[in-house]
């Protein structure tokens, strides 16, 4: 480790040279079963040749240009996007929290327009938007926000997959939105009850609100649709996407639709960097893989299957509180802390990942074979099982 890197991560004793598929390999040539994707990023798997060459071709074509000029590349993904989720305008950026900032100024202007003093957005608990000072204030981790204060103000926090905690907030004037994962990645892998969002959609109509959905883990099929919203017969004021867009290559999103469409305008906000010719070229070429392969259906099928297999298997388990997960992505509960599984599970050559303190969190490559399913299974639960014993 560099003593010149600022100290913000605790570093696991690995370092990868190459990646092909679901699999990563270490400097020192042991192959590691991928079942995190960097973060539901490479949901396409590592060293992608589509991805690559699209990425390799447009490098030695034109990489950058700044947004003062037109950019094909960012019109072709901004069309595809809005095709996929009917949607009506994006503004390309490079990173989930930034996707969330623009999100959440969108909903201050909105307030402002009209003549709310102090525009309010109501979010969950337990939930994850980033770490700018706006989206980490809007994170519902108290970790979080610890040697931060004070925070951004202007949200009000309420228990995720509560209905009526939202309703009672009905009458508060200062409120112009809401800001919700359809599911909790960070927090744990929470799945609300089915009709959550479409209330969350009747709430925001009957109030004039703003639907914002932060699918930044959950968007570009990781739940078995292109969009976790879809699961619903609804669409959002506001979606934010990032990850898995560009597969590694940073690139985020924000999506907008009717009312929340024109309310920034030039000099209301920007990016040098964002939806450069080189990012959108990543981004198209995701979407072409996923589309040309048919992995969206698939991964519906293949995540209930893996989420019953590690059910049947830790059935009997005592200490597994909950085994729950949509698609790809996948939480299990324990009774007690078990961060020290990452480290166990590296020493395998599986790499895994543990959030709140108590939860195993897979969010595995689109791209995992049978045999590497099965060597998940196997793996993860023999890990579990002696671990709890």
């Amino acid at each position: 480790m560099s003593a010149h890197l600022m100290n913000t991560y605790a570093r696991l004793p690995v370092t990868f040279e190459k990646g092909s598929g679901a699999t990563l390999q270490d400097i020192n040539g042991k192959t590691y079963l991928d079942a995190l994707s960097g973060i539901a990023v490479c949901s396409l798997g590592h060293s992608h040749p589509a991805i690559s060459d699209a990425i390799c071709l447009q490098s030695k074509t034109l990489m950058h240009t700044s947004n003062l000029y037109q950019i094909p590349n960012q019109t072709e993904l901004a069309n595809k996007l809005i095709q996929l989720s009917s949607m009506e305008r994006v503004f390309f950026c490079n990173s989930g929290a930034e996707a969330n900032e623009t999100a959440l100024k969108i909903a201050k202007k909105y307030g402002n327009q009209q003549n709310i003093t102090n525009p309010t957005v109501i979010v969950m608990e337990n939930s994850f938007h980033g770490r700018t000072m706006a989206t980490l204030s809007a994170t519902g981790n108290p970790k979080v926000h610890e040697g931060f204060t004070p925070l951004v103000d202007g949200f009000i926090r309420v228990p995720f997959d509560d209905v009526d905690a939202i309703q009672a907030l009905s009458n508060n004037p200062s409120i112009v939105a809401i800001l919700v994962e359809p599911i909790q990645g960070e927090g744990g892998v929470h799945i609300p009850q089915a009709g959550y969002l479409t209330a969350l959609r009747k709430i925001c109509d009957t109030n004039n609100w703003l639907l914002m959905l932060d699918e930044i883990q959950t968007g570009m099929g990781r739940t078995g649709e292109w969009f976790a919203f879809q699961h619903e017969s609804i669409v959002p004021d506001v979606l934010t996407l990032a990850k898995a867009l560009g597969n590694g290559m940073p690139i985020g999103a924000c999506l907008t639709k009717s009312k929340a469409s024109e309310v920034l305008v030039p000099g209301n906000h920007g990016t040098t960097f964002g939806g450069n010719p080189l990012a959108c070229a990543a981004g198209l070429a995701v979407i072409n893989v996923l589309e040309s392969n048919h992995y969206i259906p698939a991964i519906a099928n293949k995540g209930s299957t893996l989420l019953k297999r590690f059910k049947e298997a830790l059935a009997k388990q005592t200490g597994v509180l909950d085994i729950r997960g949509k698609g790809y992505m996948i939480g299990i509960k324990l009774d007690r802390p078990c961060g020290g599984l990452v480290a166990t599970a590296l020493e395998q050559q599986l790499l895994i990942n543990v959030t709140r303190n108590d939860t195993i969190r897979l969010l595995p490559t689109f791209v995992m074979s049978s045999e590497q399913t099965d060597e998940l299974v196997t793996k993860l639960t023999n890990i579990i099982k002696h671990f709890l014993k």
